[in-house]
């Protein structure tokens, strides 16, 4: 079956973006000395989905013109505003949690949930998220949209892999079962 996996950055006080919404700071520290021998390989993360999902700002920041291979998927757009669909971007409004957890069922690679925060907080509410995969920027932001605001549940995780770039670590985790 297919799987619901969050990967994105974090800086390690636990921020997605800055205040206004901006990701420039998402980069390693420019030394490789202890860089893992594994290293996580983003371009097969990106063949083995073929359905991301992002709300609205997340789109409107980043669109869909930085993913790799981005012809072939498909785009859900969660938005509470009545937009007009693309070629392989719809946008979707209500129960988003329930609309991707129905189409989890249908056959197809994984879905990638990829951001922001007000999109990620429902998924990982309803505890419907199969894979978490954090990359660790090495900064401390102080301030920005946090990734886990508050209030959620309890979610048993067990670490798959841990890998190192740029001072960059990323961690795979699943959910424990």
């Amino acid at each position: 079956m297919r799987k619901i996996i969050l990967n994105l950055a974090i800086s390690l006080d636990g921020y997605i973006s800055d205040t206004d919404g901006g990701f420039n700071w998402i980069t390693g520290h420019g030394d490789e000395n202890l860089n893992t021998d594994i290293q996580f390989d983003f371009p097969t993360f990106i063949s083995g989905c073929d359905t991301l999902v992002m709300g609205r700002k997340a789109y409107d920041t980043c669109g869909i013109k930085n993913v790799f291979d981005h012809e072939n998927k498909k785009f859900f757009v969660a938005t509470s505003k009545k937009r007009t669909n693309l070629h392989n971007v719809t946008f979707i409004s209500g129960d988003i949690v329930q609309i991707i957890t129905n189409l989890k069922k249908e056959p197809g690679k994984d879905i990638w949930l990829f951001g922001g925060s007000g999109l990620t907080d429902q998924f990982v509410k309803a505890d419907v998220i199969d894979e978490y995969i954090i990359g660790i920027i090495p900064t401390i932001r102080g301030n920005g949209t946090k990734l886990f605001p508050s209030n959620y549940p309890v979610i048993n995780l067990h670490l798959e892999e841990s890998t190192v770039s740029d001072g960059i670590v990323i961690l795979k985790y699943s959910k424990r079962r």
